[in-house]
């Protein structure tokens, strides 16, 4: 870790200045406050400290620096928020210690988000050459506005099987770099040839803007008609929504996001003002793509083709969005019409007539079920649909919503369900699905290590004497003594780059709350070093007392006697120091 390069990029960099490019601030009691983007919340309780450099969501307890922020916002690795942050701040990164493996995928990565973006300009400059003939008049026949081709960097590829290669090979790359990028194929022989050939490219993105991925649709005959990316290093396809970069301010500022299923749906909502449209990748709708959208929005509608495949596509992401406590609305359309066909007919007011009618998520998941499914699969769907909700409460909003639509008691589910329903609360794997919780009050607490932890990180100038007091021998936990070294080695420092996800959750909560001040913080330091000494008193006798007993099992008189008055001489009493 370049230590100096990441206070430099602090010192250049306001993390306020970086927040507000994603989240609407306002300033608060000398903080910057605002709708959490990494959870669905009503009332902001996201807080920026602009001097300190972190921020901190009371709600779901996300918290870092501006490297923590980046990283989240964008879906990038830590390395690539240093690198990217670097250049916009003008600071030169100098290569430290690292492990190999790691150094090596790094700069892996880099090459084949390089390459993509080279990939990119080629196919973007074959669709104004003679050789996109036929990919213009796609287009043109599409009804597609140039400003939404020029806005999502649309391209075309030729039936040449080596145009792209010998393009990224004039380019100082391998043939070997080009297939574990994604952009060409192999075959048994070991013949390498682009993936990509006469077919509409549509770059894919990250949350940056930076290609990582293609989709290509055939616009001779030949299938598939839709060929995407395979997973590469820099893209899986299940973590990325196509169109969410373009859409995603839109979607912020609307709280609303449509979401359907292809390339040209998206493009054609765009053009006709649906500017926060943004569509899966060729696949189901999985729960990342579901956590990453929800950042924005609270409300997710869901626009499919009404035929079979739609009508499951729908019931399944309607499900997915549910569980992950954001609003859902289902859009179905007429069979045999697409998205892109309504608004090429009938305009964004035809199309809006649709979206107005959408149907209730959990209504429509219900209705769906019990037209088409037996009994039991509609109660084998309702018990896991409670089960995989992220929260207690979330569970308790809409299980009577569910005994209401499926015309049974919610008493009478509850028992059916009970069992299952005890279960624990299924825990996502990112912090930001941790429920809220109230911090204790420094004074409050004192039955674990947070108790003085907490006293530590709202009060820096008393670092040095809690560690003369010894409180390192008083924590207990392997966490509490783990972060305790930190503060004691870093004390006065930028600390944050140093913790790990839980520690820089725990910092940044305390640093939010108010410091004590004044007959109140003196009472509280004489109350800390109190405990602290009870703790190592009780401590000190402890161990005699397992000494002894040691000794008693040994037949050992001396050290029994010896042990004895010790233990007799002991007496607690308060230290005048406190």
């Amino acid at each position: 870790m370049d230590r100096a390069a990441i206070e430099a990029i602090k010192d250049r960099l306001d993390i306020v200045d970086i927040v507000r490019r994603y989240v609407e601030l306002k300033p608060v009691s000398g903080r910057w406050m605002g709708l959490c983007p990494f959870h669905n919340e009503k009332s902001a309780s996201f807080s920026v400290n602009s001097e300190e450099g972190f921020f901190y969501c009371f709600g779901c307890q996300a918290s870092g620096d501006i490297f923590d922020f980046y990283s989240h916002i964008n879906g990038v690795e830590f390395k690539d928020a240093l690198e990217q942050l670097a250049a916009e701040a003008g600071v030169e990164l100098t290569p430290g210690k690292v492990d190999p493996q790691a150094a090596k995928r790094s700069s892996e990565r880099k090459v084949f988000m390089d390459m993509h973006e080279h990939a990119a300009k080629y196919f973007s400059r074959m669709l104004k050459l003679p050789e996109g003939r036929e990919a213009r008049k796609y287009i043109e026949g599409r009804g597609m506005d140039p400003s939404v081709v020029e806005s999502f960097g649309l391209g075309c590829s030729t039936d040449d099987w080596q145009g792209l290669e010998k393009f990224l090979i004039s380019k100082g790359y391998s043939a070997e770099q080009g297939v574990k990028s994604g952009l060409l194929s192999q075959n048994a022989k070991g013949r390498t040839y682009d993936r990509f050939r006469a077919r509409l490219i549509f770059p894919i993105t990250n949350l940056s803007g930076r290609v990582i991925a293609f989709g290509g649709r055939i616009i001779t005959d030949g299938e598939p008609k839709y060929l995407n990316s395979s997973d590469t290093p820099i893209y899986k396809k299940g973590e990325h929504l196509y169109g969410l970069s373009t859409a995603r301010n839109s979607i912020a500022r609307t709280k609303r996001a449509l979401l359907t299923e292809g390339y040209m749906d998206v493009l054609s909502l765009h053009q006709f003002g649906y500017t926060n449209s943004c569509g899966v990748l060729g696949t189901a709708l999985t729960p990342d793509q579901v956590k990453r959208l929800s950042g924005f929005c609270s409300r997710i509608d869901l626009v499919f083709d009404g035929d079979a495949a739609g009508l499951k596509a729908a019931l399944r992401s309607a499900e997915m969005i549910l569980t992950q406590g954001v609003s859902c609305g289902v859009v179905l359309l007429p069979d045999g019409e697409d998205v892109d066909s309504i608004l090429q007919d009938r305009g964004a007011e035809g199309f809006q007539v649709f979206l107005d009618q959408a149907r209730d998520g959990l209504a429509f998941s219900l209705e769906t079920l019990q037209a088409g499914y037996s009994p039991r699969e509609v109660m084998e769907w309702a018990q896991g649909f409670l089960k995989r909700m992220t929260s207690a409460s979330l569970r308790a909003f809409y299980l009577p919503k569910v005994a209401t639509g499926l015309g049974v008691a919610e008493a009478e589910l509850r028992s059916v369900f009970s069992g299952a329903l005890n279960a624990p609360v299924q825990q996502q794997s990112n912090v930001r699905a941790e429920q809220p919780r109230t911090a204790d009050p420094v004074g409050g607490q004192v039955k674990d290590d947070k108790y003085f932890l907490r006293y530590a990180v709202k009060h820096p100038e008393y670092v040095v004497e809690l560690s003369e007091r010894g409180v390192a021998q008083v924590l207990t936990s392997h966490w509490g003594k783990t972060l305790w070294s930190k503060i004691a080695a870093h004390s006065g420092q930028d600390i944050i780059p140093l913790l790990d996800d839980s520690e820089k959750r725990f910092y940044a909560g305390c640093r939010m709350e108010k410091a004590l001040s004044g007959e109140e913080l003196e009472d509280e330091w004489r109350h800390v070093c109190k405990v602290i000494a009870r703790r190592r008193y009780d401590m000190g006798r402890k161990k005699l007392t397992d000494a002894l007993r040691r000794a008693q099992a040994q037949g050992d008189t001396e050290r029994v006697n010896a042990y004895l008055k010790v233990l007799n001489d002991s007496v607690w009493r308060d230290d005048e120091q406190h």
